[in-house]
């Protein structure tokens, strides 16, 4: 069985730099690799009626911090079985968002922190409900938010096609999302959390997860 990492922050972060990065590393040691990118966008009816949403479609829904929560949990759900398949077929499967991240926007949204109610109720929801696979890891690149707005802003200048939606148009929530990722990494929940800066060593970040003992911990609280 291969082992199930994550890559969680805030948009512009440099999750998917630093995702291929990783991925380079540890085919160059020749391991087989996967990659998912969560929401599935065009992949899954819950993931594009979430960013249909989040770009005024929809009526209300958007509004509704449990209805988005719930379109991208049921997006999880409706992969859990192909992301169980694909970690009994390679050495590693790696993440570009995951539950933590529904965790983390559901919180800042109803201005929360990270020993919330909704914390917990994403958390039994799709770990316990879903069952959706638990990370073996879970990575936090750990960015200032105004240079993570930058960077989404200049990606969306730069193509034509990639437009921001309300969540990454919102600063605010930026910054809150940002410091429960940070409890969240604090407190390893669910699973051993690493942080990391967009300095990172991707070739010393990725050995030093692999050679993560297969034993540590991993807890749905």
């Amino acid at each position: 069985m291969g082992k199930l990492f994550v890559i969680e922050g805030v948009d512009g972060a440099g999750k998917n730099t630093l995702a291929r990065r990783l991925v380079s590393a540890w085919e160059r040691d020749g391991l087989e690799v996967r990659r998912i990118g969560f929401p599935r966008y065009d992949h899954s009816v819950h993931a594009d009626l979430a960013a249909e949403a989040l770009r005024g479609q929809h009526g209300d829904v958007a509004g509704s911090v449990h209805a988005m929560a719930l379109l991208f949990a049921l997006d999880r759900r409706a992969a859990a079985d192909d992301v169980r398949e694909l970690l009994s077929h390679n050495d590693i499967v790696l993440l570009d968002r995951y539950v933590a991240s529904n965790a983390a926007y559901t919180a800042a949204r109803l201005e929360q922190s990270c020993d919330g109610e909704a914390v917990e109720w994403i958390r039994a929801l799709e770990f316990d409900r879903f069952e959706v696979p638990i990370p073996d890891a879970q990575i936090l690149l750990d960015v200032p938010v105004a240079l993570a707005a930058e960077r989404a802003e200049a990606r969306e200048n730069a193509d034509v096609t990639r437009t921001r939606d309300a969540y990454e148009r919102d600063g605010s929530l930026q910054s809150r999302t940002s410091a429960v990722y940070g409890g969240l990494a604090g407190a390893d929940w669910v699973s051993p959390w690493r942080v990391v800066t967009a300095d990172v060593d991707p070739d010393r970040l990725a050995a030093e997860l692999v050679n993560q003992p297969s034993d540590v911990r991993k807890v749905t609280p």
